[in-house]
């Protein structure tokens, strides 16, 4: 399928300024839109973006779409609130949702814009900031193959990794019980953490004999040493972990499964959220064990 030449970005927050900024850097005309429109001039800056003043006016532009933002109100108010995306895009619109939303929302979504004639992927990423800032991010996408294949090289110029893995809805579905089996880790490893403290031990050495054996993990490499030093400098902040997880909970509780690992998981983290961690890294989940 022919390479699409034009994208607008709809959001540019941790993670979506880095994802654009490597759309630029792959040659593609992006249209971006923040709602704080700095951002986006930060952007066209560094980068050779062109500055939107609607999602609607960057939509028109490009013809296909990109959504990074926080959860489905946003997303939701960008595409069909006053000026979105949905009123701008003319024949063959393509709408793609990168945020993390729950399942159910995508489909909705998905509904709406059908309705208009436009095409949606829901298309969430893993990976955290390091790895959006270098395009090695896993892409796992949710929507009909049509959609996926015109899409595949914008997903390419982003990540390493780009699964189609079902239809509507699946690419969130994954990207939740990616994210709440690691917030359930990461949980574990504040803990172990914490208990070794009180015993005593040798930190480093402790890390060391984990990370050779069966504890080893991505989040113990990842957030170990965060939690030794309660450097909660945000990769992925602990809200919006704590969002995910509820997600998750919710979708399996509609799905007749119970998570209860997970749903203790979430009382930890809603511990730190309310001791006001929702800024900070979601290893400061840490400072609710032990």
């Amino acid at each position: 399928m022919e390479r699409p030449e034009k994208v607008a970005f709809l959001g540019l927050g941790i993670m979506g300024s880095r994802m654009a900024a490597n759309l630029c850097r792959a040659g593609f005309e992006v249209h971006a839109w923040n709602r704080t429109r700095a951002r986006a001039e930060e952007l066209a800056a560094e980068h050779g973006a062109l500055v939107a003043d609607t999602p609607a006016e960057a939509a028109a532009a490009a013809g296909i779409a990109i959504t990074m933002v926080v959860d489905s109100p946003e997303v939701e108010a960008v595409l069909f609130g006053p000026d979105g995306a949905a009123e701008g895009f003319g024949d063959d619109g393509l709408a793609i949702d990168m945020s993390t939303i729950a399942p159910s929302a995508s489909r909705a979504l998905a509904d709406r814009l059908s309705e208009r004639g436009i095409s949606f992927l829901d298309a969430p990423v893993t990976g955290s900031k390091p790895k959006a800032e270098d395009g090695t991010l896993t892409i796992m996408v949710g929507g009909e193959a049509a959609g996926f294949e015109r899409a595949r090289p914008l997903f390419e110029a982003m990540g390493s990794l780009v699964l189609h893995v079902g239809p509507q809805g699946h690419g969130s579905m994954v990207k939740l019980i990616n994210n709440t089996t690691a917030a359930v880790n990461t949980a574990a490893v504040a803990e172990g953490i914490a208990l070794g403290r009180r015993a005593g031990l040798d930190l480093d050495k402790l890390l060391e004999v984990v990370g050779a054996g069966s504890g080893a993990s991505a989040m113990l490499d990842l957030k170990a040493r965060p939690i030794i030093e309660q450097d909660y400098d945000p990769l992925f902040k602990l809200g919006h972990m704590l969002k995910d997880v509820r997600h998750c909970l919710s979708e399996a509780k509609e799905l007749g499964a119970d998570l209860s690992v997970a749903a203790a998981a979430e009382a930890l983290y809603a511990d730190a959220d309310a001791a006001g961690h929702y800024e900070d890294d979601f290893a400061a989940v840490a400072e609710s064990v032990g």
